[in-house]
């Protein structure tokens, strides 16, 4: 697993660790800010694993 791939797992268990503390305190703010850095880390996992395809059609165009 990349740096990259690794930072965006931290960073999507981080906001569920938000989500769940926001839920368990009746904080809407913290729950909602727990959602979205969950967002946000499968939107960097999701543009690390386009970026790995690419590198390996571009590898396989190489070969």
């Amino acid at each position: 697993m990349s740096k990259e791939k690794l930072s965006a797992k931290l960073e999507e268990i981080g906001g569920n660790a938000k989500e769940v503390a926001g839920k368990a305190t009746g904080d809407k703010h913290k729950e909602t800010e727990g959602k979205v850095d969950q967002l946000k880390g499968k939107a960097k996992a999701a543009a690390e694993d386009v970026k790995d395809a690419v590198s390996g059609v571009i590898d396989g165009l190489r070969k």
